[in-house]
């Protein structure tokens, strides 16, 4: 990589790492929120707090991370990206020092709105800068991916080590510096956010002024009705579909999956007494049993998270070597096969779900990479943006109704037919796939 290329594949992974770090945070606050609160006021009526209510305040701030990605793909293409990289770290810094602050939970779904908000133009702004930006753009998308799920695995983590000691109140507001310290770094960053676009020969004014690297996006409502109409009649609709079904298992999996392991033997909450020697016990008043305990579902989920990183740079390496419409589907056809074993495994014992989770882990991850370079393969350089913004919109906005679809059949029906669903949506992929590769 050149200069340019490591400047701008610093700030990308700094902020994609931030903007995950407090996404897969969250399922570690819901299962606190589930036994922290009774009702949700919404002034004119009280709900019960079940998974269901829990996951349609939790769907609030997902669906606007997705939801607001589309307007952050139009204004990424007239702005560029390192200002909208600043705000988004300023946003979700301020989101999560009010959901330390947060009473109940109709501020809690507050706050998440505020983060879905701030944190929606991160991803059509970082990936339009590396696809445009950097020349080695596979790699880039790789190490991309990779802080991505540094962010992932280690965001969980983190919040689980601190809910150790602290309330979760306080461990929000702690989440909110790191943000901080990012959004100082992104307002000083210096590079060329086209430097890997050719020009474009039918611009004349491009050609008069030396070749401007790429055009500057859509200027109007009628241009951008155009720019999407032209997306959307070709194949771009195939990987629109793709990434919906990418988001709605990734969402749907992930939101309960520390509540659906608690249950399990071998996860079993464990005394933080327990795991000290009787002689220190002893010097300190600790008893062995009671006080705060180490809750093993937080810790498998956030390992299965930091696994993910083998998983997005396989697939960000697997982008230049294999053809992304079967790289789609044979990831999401694996996706299938997982969720289809995930209860059976899981009765089988902790060792063989310990093994799962690693594969599964790894496969979630995997198609990311492949589904960002499919749509740099079937979109123009100068909507860049805007086709990103498309893409997130299905990703996180379409795809947060994973959640609520988790919590709304955990609610009514059983774990087999959450895990039977996730499976369709993966085979829908699966299948696009392969149109894909045919057309």
């Amino acid at each position: 990589m050149n200069r340019n290329d490591r400047a701008i594949v610093g700030l990308v992974m700094l902020a994609h790492g931030m903007v995950h770090t407090y996404e897969l945070s969250i399922p570690i606050f819901v299962t606190i929120w589930l036994t922290e609160f009774d009702t949700i006021d919404l002034l004119v009526t009280q709900l019960p707090v079940t998974t269901a209510t829990v996951g349609a305040v939790v769907t609030v701030g997902y669906a606007l991370f997705g939801l607001g990605a589309l307007p952050g793909g139009v204004v990424v293409d007239r702005v560029g990206s390192r200002r909208l990289i600043t705000a988004c770290l300023l946003g979700m810094a301020g989101s999560f020092l009010l959901l330390g602050l947060s009473p109940n939970l109709a501020v809690v779904a507050l706050a998440l709105a505020l983060w879905g908000i701030s944190a929606s133009v991160y991803h059509p702004a970082g990936l339009a800068l590396l696809s445009k930006g950097v020349e080695e753009r596979g790699t880039g998308f790789a190490y991309h991916g990779i802080a991505g799920n540094l962010g992932i695995g280690l965001g969980p983590l983190l919040t689980a080590v601190l809910l150790l000691f602290f309330d979760w109140t306080l461990v929000a507001g702690l989440l909110a510096l790191p943000a901080l310290a990012a959004a100082a770094y992104a307002a000083r960053a210096r590079f060329d956010e086209s430097a890997a676009v050719a020009p474009d020969p039918a611009d004349s004014e491009s050609a008069a002024d030396g070749g401007s690297k790429a055009s500057s996006g859509v200027d109007s409502l009628g241009e951008f009705v155009a720019e999407s109409r032209r997306l959307f009649a070709g194949s771009f609709l195939l990987v629109f579909l793709v990434v919906m079904c990418s988001g709605l298992y990734y969402r749907g999996v992930l939101t309960f999956l520390p509540g659906l392991l608690e249950g399990l033997p071998g996860f079993e909450p464990v005394p933080l007494g327990a795991l000290l020697p009787a002689g220190l016990r002893d010097l300190l008043g600790v008893e062995a049993t009671g006080g705060r305990t180490l809750k093993p579902e937080n810790y498998f989920y956030s390992g299965l998270l930091v696994v993910g990183v083998l998983g997005q740079y396989a697939g960000g390496k697997l982008t230049d070597r294999v053809p992304v419409e079967y790289g789609i589907a044979g990831s999401f056809g694996a996706l299938a096969v997982l969720a289809l074993v995930f209860l059976p495994v899981a009765d089988a014992g902790l060792g063989p779900l310990l093994v799962l989770g690693v594969v599964l882990g790894a496969f979630l991850f995997v198609v990311q990479p492949f589904y960002q370079a499919t749509v740099a393969e079937y979109t123009p350089a100068g909507t860049r943006g805007l086709s990103y913004g498309f893409t997130y919109l299905g990703v996180f906005g379409v795809g947060a109704l994973g959640g609520l679809v988790a919590g709304t059949i955990l609610t009514y029906a059983t774990p087999a037919v959450l895990f039977l669903t996730l499976a369709g949506f993966a085979a829908v992929a699966a299948a696009t796939g392969l149109v894909l590769a045919r057309r």
